[in-house]
């Protein structure tokens, strides 16, 4: 059975692990499956595109099964509209002059990497806030 505490670090790790995934998916610069792909004549170095793109398909997998069956599809709404309203709010007082594509990309990755963290970590985060355990936590 896994520990029963959970601590930032915790929460931490979960968060880089989540933001390796995202961005070894995609990201702005050629540093990705993605980039790999469209940079490179498909059959070049096929085997190991293919195992990349097996191994991300196994974390995602296992990260969005576990923030869909933890916080679903209303949590992770909750998580979007708290974004965007963050991001209305720094674009209503920081301006927009600084705001491009490419940075908006980044905050969009980043975003999602953070919603997968709290999605595989929410069962924890619920237990230390209201003491009630999910019925897998439950010993017998």
């Amino acid at each position: 059975m896994a520990a029963s505490s959970f601590t930032f670090v915790g929460f931490l790790v979960r968060w880089l692990v989540a933001v390796v995934l995202v961005l070894a998916t995609f990201n702005p610069t050629d540093w990705s499956l993605v980039g790999w792909i469209q940079t490179t004549p498909l059959d070049q170095d096929l085997p190991l595109k293919a195992l990349l793109a097996v191994v991300l398909l196994i974390g995602f997998i296992i990260y969005l099964r576990a923030t869909m069956r933890s916080i679903g599809p209303v949590g992770i709404g909750l998580i979007v509209v708290l974004f965007a309203v963050l991001a209305w709010a720094v674009v209503t007082y920081a301006g927009t002059d600084w705001l491009t594509g490419e940075i908006l990309i980044w905050i969009g990755l980043f975003a999602v990497a953070t919603i997968m963290a709290v999605g595989l970590s929410w069962s924890h985060i619920r237990r230390r806030l209201t003491g009630q355990y999910d019925i897998d936590d439950v010993e017998t």
